[in-house]
């Protein structure tokens, strides 16, 4: 029903009112009630409204537009879809009994919050969409089932203090879950990287120094230790400057110490750490090493073996196209190395798998073509030297006396560079592992270092807080938290059936919008939420889930 306003004469004077339609059951017809009295036209007029009328219809409209909208929901500034594919991390972390321990540190600080929640609210909030943390805060921890209940400031805070003593909170992680699976560590895998941030100023912790992205930015170096199914063990953050070269050795003797591993690592590098002293070292000490070298800077012997198109092993995918081809050989190969100031050499026996991929191939050819045709067009344009940037490989500059350099295209440069892309050279020790399980080894470790860069977040959003170096180290103990448990997820729970990729994806991509009775299933149907439906016997594919459904996936035991 509606609401009008009536206006009644009474000795000389319009009186104004606020009426209400109503159905009577009584008389089985529209009645009307007094809503509210405005008092008289004049009166209004004397206290200085010009229009009462006008003025009191703008109020009897506002009433019947709310009324219009009573049960109908509108938009709000908070979203109502939830993550909820972060569910198995959930019981996870219950399994593993950490929390606990974790309460033990909370008893040694003032902090008025649970520092566990926090910690494994982080952990969810990263695995579901990285991001910054004061996003994570505003957005991403507001869209979680798991309730938060901890200040921006508090964050920060609990930040530092677990940064402060990282190291000890993977012990606790470790402690635990040696408890319930049995960790192979007979080999172990080491891999070093590091992370630039985009500020100018250094600290004692962000040093300028050799960034894999080539970047002169301030830089922070990463070593990762990982067991024999490539479940995190050690982390260990170290300055920028500091040469990865020489304190790889130094990081990777202290990892072992403290986590008590005597078997050999393997040390998965990428071609910025194969220098001849660390293979040597690691030889030496009973370890080894896999990594990836340029086939362009081969001697001319190997580049022809990597050309020849025999031996090749096709590794297709569903659809019967090539994902990557490969072929491997083990001989003797000579290192030199400088030892107490002198030169030394020795051969070493080694496995080269060589791989082709076509996809990258084609994407390396179209990237050389782009940087071709730059330099044609600023060979033509008579460009500075400085012009050139990344084309001016593609490029031959030549003084001459007096006048400007000459510029000229290096056709051998290009020929060299198109014949040689989608090739890879993977180097190992390991001469009896199959080549299938190196190729499948240094890529899982990359996919790892590929995953910390996914998570890293802008650090320098708020350089009032997010530049401290606890903070900092709480940051990375976050993502390195999170792959340790993606990872035990992988191997210990889906046997490997499921690439690091795919999980991360069913993680941010499982939602639930919330209507009015229950929750609506957004995510798309997958073999990754068909697998875990039926192992955790959970409706992960219904279409509508309630309230007692949400308790039941968020409780679930693993």
């Amino acid at each position: 029903m509606a609401f009008f306003l009536k206006q009644t004469k009474l000795k000389g004077r319009t009186y104004l009112a606020i009426y209400e339609s109503f159905y009577n059951p009584k008389k089985k017809e529209t009645s009307h009630r007094s809503f509210k009295s405005l008092g008289s036209v004049e009166t209004h007029k004397e206290n200085g409204i010009k229009d009462p009328v006008a003025l009191f219809q703008k109020e009897v409209d506002e009433l019947n537009n709310q009324k219009a909208n009573e049960g109908v929901q509108k938009i709000t500034s908070k979203s109502r879809s939830y993550y909820l594919g972060y569910f198995p991390l959930v019981g996870l972390i219950d399994k593993l009994s950490v929390k606990k321990y974790v309460d033990f540190f909370q008893q040694t600080t003032d902090f008025r919050f649970e520092l566990f929640d926090l910690l494994s609210s982080l952990i969810y909030a990263r695995a579901v969409r990285p991001c910054s943390k004061s996003k994570t805060f505003h957005d991403v921890l507001p869209s979680l089932f798991t309730p938060s209940d901890f200040s921006y400031d508090q964050l920060l805070a609990g930040l530092s203090y677990l940064g402060s003593t990282y190291e000890k909170f993977i012990d606790i992680f470790n402690e635990h879950l040696s408890r319930i699976y049995k960790r192979d560590t007979a080999t172990t895998y080491f891999d070093s990287t590091n992370f630039y941030f985009e500020i100018d100023r250094e600290d004692d912790l962000r040093r300028k120094g050799p960034s894999k992205e080539n970047s002169r930015n301030p830089i922070l170096g990463l070593g990762l230790l990982l067991d024999s199914n490539q479940i995190p063990l050690s982390m260990s953050l170290f300055p920028g400057n500091q040469s990865e070269k020489p304190v790889l050795r130094e990081i990777l003797y202290n990892m072992k110490k403290r986590n008590k591993i005597k078997g050999k690592t393997i040390i998965v590098a990428d071609k910025g750490l194969n220098c001849s002293q660390n293979i040597v070292f690691a030889r030496k000490n009973g370890d080894g090493y896999l990594f990836s070298k340029s086939v362009k800077t081969l001697p001319e012997i190997e580049k022809t073996w990597a050309l020849l198109d025999q031996d090749f092993v096709d590794v297709k995918g569903e659809n019967g196209r090539i994902i990557y081809r490969y072929k491997s050989c083990i001989d003797k190969y000579p290192y030199k190395f400088m030892w107490e100031g002198k030169q030394h050499t020795v051969e070493l026996t080694e496995k080269r798998l060589l791989t082709f991929n076509p996809t990258l191939a084609e994407k390396q050819r179209f990237e050389i073509n782009k940087m071709i045709d730059k330099a044609v067009n600023l060979n033509m344009s008579s460009a500075k030297r400085m012009d050139y940037g990344d084309a001016g490989k593609y490029v031959v500059f030549t003084d001459t006396d007096g006048n400007k350099a000459q510029v000229t295209i290096n056709h051998k440069a290009i020929e060299n560079d198109l014949k040689f892309a989608g090739y890879n050279l993977l180097v190992t020790s390991e001469i009896n592992m199959p080549d299938q399980d190196i190729y499948s080894t240094y890529h899982n470790l990359w996919k790892i270092e590929e995953a910390f860069k996914i998570m890293k977040s802008d650090l320098d959003a708020r350089p009032v807080f997010l530049q401290k170096e606890n903070t900092i180290k709480g940051h990375f103990l976050i993502c390195y938290l999170t792959v340790f448990l993606q990872r035990i997820l992988q191997y210990q729970i889906l046997n490997n059936k499921f690439s690091a990729s795919e999980i991360f994806e069913f993680m941010r991509n499982f939602k639930v919008t919330e209507s009015e009775h229950n929750y609506i299933n957004t995510a798309t149907n997958s073999k990754i939420i068909n697998y875990l439906e039926e192992y955790y016997s959970l409706p992960l594919t219904n279409c509508f889930l309630s309230d007692t459904n949400i308790k039941s996936i968020l409780k679930c035991k693993v």
